[in-house]
């Protein structure tokens, strides 16, 4: 008997898949797409049914050649690309070129990259699935209606080399809006009045000390708005005894996270790990298809990594389970199969470990740094989804001063449940106090008061959006796909729309004139809702419910009378001129930034009289301790950011955490650290200067002055 030809996307999975068949299996590699819409034109016939016309990828030429020479050898042909629109499109291509019938049964799906899910899946061989194939391909075109009709529009009435896109463009709209309502906020004064107590039966300087914020008055929640009305109140209270009024105890329960979405999994590496959303995914592809392990060879450590379910199969809830009783104890142990939310494809599991058992520690060396990571992530977030809920012990205490009420709350850990093992992260923006402890209360109980901390405050705007931010904001409006918000992000960076600073998307200049044209003249394609509706759709072929041509066309016609109009009416938009503070070496005059194929770059400003250039650096808030000169960001030749002196080669003086303003304590660099920047110390040897060091010391220095 002759052998099987396999094909899939890579020569990992090629490796993993073919210990797992044996010797009667050959797999080859197609390294992706073979076939796509052609570069040089359109590539889709508007005129009848938007027909596409693909051709060979340029380069898949000797790819295609083996491929069709080792089909012909072999006996049978499978195509065991990823399980999903993508893959299926890849397979129906791979036919194509194989002359391989539609009808013909030689589709292969798993969900995971394991002996068992490998050779289950090769017993149950399907024919090419066209409605996947249909829900690939009019997104695939409608994208290049989009893209290669709009962007030579940009090019002639803004500048050469722009793009726009039916996704792209959205996104960008979303951090152009943000920065908009950060530019129009108008902030709002509130204060906060926190009393600090004590009971009266506890010793001073023991321990007992608890803060209460102000509630209300007479049975009514108070806003305090203005200093005058705390003033009142401290003058009213600072005098009278403090009282106990009520003393409220419960149980609240805290559940776990659901195990990974794609979506999910891009947030929470970007939170925990500091991962970009690229970097994800091209960790998580290599876990899916497959590390070389010590022990049992190449094998996939994480089911598919592309999904918007959180269903879990029986089996692999049954394995959690017993590995929790045996590593936990049975009380810990709740399992869960999950589901899809409302509007997912639920065409797949959560992303999960292959085997629980397989433990990050186990398998660490075995691993990247950021393979490890990533992996330890996934395999605690699953485990902990598997878990039983934490049980807090909350308690809110009113205390009542002359006619006011003050609240106090706490809370401690009653059973710790899934938080032994796993805490979900959370936004900025979502991100609220914790309680602390509260010292036994109870009511009548008198209590101590050492001090009124009144403090002004004011409302903030809305934050700018980081990438987990970005991702979570495209999932709940419908905005995209799983597998589509890595490449969004590099796209609106790479075209000079946005930048990313201190981990935060800023619009550029070109994102906010480009946007603004577009709201303008093509509101549809920027319009939040009707591309979440035009997703929808897209869904809907794959299910069956929409022919490709009728949803492509429809959308076709609207759009091609909207660029028609735009055409004729838009002029030649200029865009602003950025200045700087940099002067040209040769005329004297001061340079401005232009933009190039690789990014910004100085000019002068008297071009094209002078054509003085030079490389355009951010500026840091600090100056170099050596001599005196600002610090820029730079990048090394692998792509790492770093922060030099701008009078490189004299001065040589670098760091490579962002720079965050001089040390006043010996003036050399003080640096960004921890989670969003938040703590700050010098970089000097021996100086040893630490913002939070300071802090601390001035919280114990103003606690001794008050006991």
């Amino acid at each position: 008997m002759g052998k099987s030809l396999v094909i899939v996307e890579s020569p990992a999975k090629a490796r993993t898949i073919e210990k797992f068949l044996g010797r009667r299996y050959h797999v080859a590699a197609s390294m992706g797409h073979v076939r796509d819409l052609p570069k040089s034109k359109l590539g889709v016939d508007v005129e009848d049914g938007f027909a596409p016309q693909y051709i060979p990828i340029r380069g898949k030429g000797e790819i295609i050649k083996k491929l069709r020479g080792e089909a012909q050898k072999a006996e049978r042909v499978f195509l065991a690309t990823d399980p999903d629109r993508e893959g299926e499109a890849i397979s129906w291509h791979l036919a194509h070129i194989l002359d391989i019938g539609e009808d013909e049964p030689v589709r292969v799906t798993f969900n995971e990259i394991t002996k068992d899910a490998v050779q289950r899946a090769f017993q149950e061989p399907r024919p090419i699935d066209r409605q996947l194939v249909d829900a690939q391909q009019a997104r695939r075109i409608l994208d290049r209606l989009v893209g290669y009709q709009l962007s030579p529009l940009l090019w002639r009435k803004v500048r050469r080399g722009l793009s726009a896109g039916r996704v792209q463009s959205v996104a960008v709209r979303l951090i152009c809006d943000r920065e908009e309502e950060i530019r129009n906020f108008q902030p709002e004064e509130y204060w906060t009045l926190t009393a600090r107590l004590r009971p009266a039966d506890v010793p001073a300087g023991a321990n007992g000390v608890f803060p209460a914020r102000y509630h209300g008055s007479s049975g009514k929640k108070v806003e305090l708005k203005r200093e005058d009305q705390v003033r009142a109140i401290v003058a009213e209270v600072e005098g009278a005894p403090f009282r106990v009024v009520s003393v409220q105890k419960k149980d609240k329960k805290r559940h776990p996270a659901p195990a990974f979405t794609t979506s999910s999994l891009q947030q929470e590496a970007s939170r925990k790990l500091g991962f970009g959303v690229s970097r994800t995914m091209r960790v998580a592809q290599d876990l899916y298809e497959g590390i070389n392990v010590k022990g049992e060879g190449q094998v996939g450590l994480v089911t598919y990594i592309r999904t918007d379910s959180t269903r879990v199969s029986s089996q692999a809830v049954a394995e959690a389970q017993k590995f929790i009783t045996e590593r936990y104890g049975a009380r810990y142990s709740a399992p869960r199969t999950g589901g899809a939310k409302e509007g997912a494809q639920d065409a797949h599991e959560a992303i999960r470990p292959t085997s629980v058992y397989r433990l990050p520690e186990d398998v660490k060396d075995d691993l990247t740094a950021d393979q490890y990571r990533l992996y330890k992530l996934i395999w605690e977030r699953f485990l902990a989804s598997q878990m039983s809920p934490a049980v807090l012990d909350t308690v809110t205490a009113e205390i009542a001063a002359a006619e006011h009420v003050f609240r106090a709350t706490g809370s401690t850990v009653k059973f710790p449940g899934f938080m032994v093992l796993y805490i979900e992260g959370r936004d900025e923006e979502d991100a609220d106090e914790e309680d602390g402890v509260l010292p036994e209360l109870a009511p009548g109980q008198a209590l101590d008061l050492l001090g009124l901390e009144p403090r002004q405050h004011f409302t903030q705007p809305p934050p700018r959006y980081t990438e987990a931010m970005l991702v979570k904001a495209l999932e709940e409006k419908g905005i995209g796909r799983p597998s589509t918000y890595a490449p969004i992000i590099a796209t609106i960076q790479e075209r000079g729309y946005v930048t990313r600073e201190n981990r935060r998307f800023h619009p550029t200049e070109l994102g906010n004139v480009v946007t603004d044209l577009l709201k303008n003249h093509f509101p549809e394609i920027v319009n939040v809702e009707f591309t979440a509706g035009m997703e929808r759709k897209l869904d809907g072929i794959e299910e069956g419910e929409h022919s490709w041509q009728e949803v492509v066309g429809e959308f076709y016609r609207s759009f091609r009378e909207t660029l028609a109009e735009a055409d004729r009416s838009i002029g030649r938009v200029a865009l602003p001129v950025e200045e700087t503070d940099e002067v040209c070496e040769q005329c004297g005059r001061r340079m401005v930034v232009k933009h190039g194929r690789f990014g910004r770059f100085l000019a002068c400003s008297g071009f094209p009289e002078c054509r003085g250039t030079r490389p355009f650096h951010v500026k840091v808030d600090a100056v170099c301790p050596r001599c005196g000169g600002g610090i820029v960001e730079r990048r090394s030749k692998k792509g790492r950011r770093f922060y030099g002196c701008a009078n490189y080669p004299a001065c040589d003086f670098v760091v490579w955490s962002r720079p965050a303003g001089n040390c006043p304590r010996c003036g050399g660099i003080l640096v960004e650290k921890g989670r969003g920047g938040a703590a700050r110390r010098c970089t000097s040897e021996g100086c040893g200067y630490s913002e939070a060091a300071v802090a601390a010391e001035g919280r114990l220095s103003k606690e001794y002055r008050e006991m």
